[in-house]
């Protein structure tokens, strides 16, 4: 399986987007910063895609996403592969026993999938979204993240 971390948040970018000539798009712009966190793992073989979100991202975040994982998958051997955050490489960070890590060079965000995954998210989810709370993010999060762990065929293809 392959993990990454990324952030989500209520910000104040706004991104390019189409509208037929000569009509010129409006979007809401927001003015604070927060952010929630979501932690995911894909297995391309079988296109499942298994994700938490969580408040932070840091070594006990990532010692309950490693727990979920294991507690998902009890009977399967899994080498999870990082990359080089330094909550990966914490020395008291708690491995389950049926889960080894394996981490990818530093600076090589091309070599993860899961990226491809966040990317697909970011454009279809979030992108020029105006989000009254931190709460409503999350739950369109939660909702977007729930849909790709049920479509085998569509993690597939975008990390194929």
């Amino acid at each position: 399986m392959f993990q990454d971390e990324a952030r989500f948040g209520r910000l104040d970018r706004c991104r390019y987007c189409w509208a037929t000539f000569p009509l010129r798009p409006t979007v809401k712009a927001m003015l604070i910063h927060q952010s929630v966190y979501a932690y995911g793992a894909v297995s391309i073989p079988q296109g499942s895609f298994d994700s938490l979100v969580l408040p932070h991202v840091n070594g006990s975040g990532m010692a309950l996403f490693l727990a979920e994982i294991s507690e998902r998958y009890p009977h399967d051997n899994i080498v999870m592969v990082l990359d080089g955050a330094g909550w990966h490489k914490n020395k008291t960070l708690p491995i389950p026993d049926n889960i080894r890590l394996l981490s990818v060079p530093s600076y090589s965000p091309e070599l993860n999938p899961v990226e491809h995954l966040w990317d697909e998210l970011r454009e279809k989810h979030v992108h020029n979204r105006a989000f009254d709370s931190l709460d409503a993010l999350e739950n369109q999060r939660v909702d977007a993240l729930r849909s790709l762990e049920n479509n085998c065929e569509q993690v597939q293809s975008i990390c194929n």
